[in-house]
């Protein structure tokens, strides 16, 4: 509500904007469980696959709350695959997650978990904001090239014409 209708329609919790010259894609991962239904989850599949055809960035970043893969408490997130999907057709570069309470970054990889440094999805988890912070499971994921667990912070990401950094 405090964003208006900046934030995309009332009630379905999934919008998209343009910073400089990156598209930037807010998700709705909690209409695959509880709070949503099938045909909501649907339509937001489908929104997704317009929004990212009308708008062919060079550089796209999507986020959403719950990750698909993580080396966290509760793990990945396989109802967010299909998601995943629709974005790696559409060569999105960037995935920023919360969920899980620690920091962890993935090489970019494909939905099936397959590293693929050409095409790609980079996932950054960023769940050291607020929450008790937990632990990180001794065996990590596949593709899980940083973590941080125990500790707050916050993740700074630059936005730069053809990539990003983040700190």
């Amino acid at each position: 509500e405090y964003f208006g209708d900046r934030a995309g329609p009332a009630g379905k919790g999934y919008y998209s904007y343009d910073v400089g010259k990156w598209h930037i894609v807010s998700l709705n991962t909690e209409l695959l469980f509880r709070r949503g239904t099938a045909d909501q989850a649907k339509e937001q599949e489908d929104w997704l696959r317009g929004d990212l055809k009308s708008h062919p960035a060079l550089c796209t970043l999507a986020y959403f709350h719950r990750p698909l893969f993580s080396s966290g408490v509760y793990g990945a997130t396989d109802e967010v695959r299909g998601l995943w999907d629709i974005m790696y057709s559409a060569g999105v570069d960037l995935v920023l997650n919360g969920h899980e309470h620690h920091y962890e970054r993935f090489l970019p990889q494909t939905p099936a978990g397959v590293a693929d440094s050409v095409r790609g999805i980079a996932q950054i988890i960023a769940g050291t904001g607020g929450g008790d912070l937990r632990r990180i499971r001794k065996e990590l994921a596949p593709n899980s090239a940083a973590q941080v667990h125990g500790h707050f912070g916050v993740l700074k990401v630059l936005l730069g014409d053809d990539g990003y950094v983040h700190s």
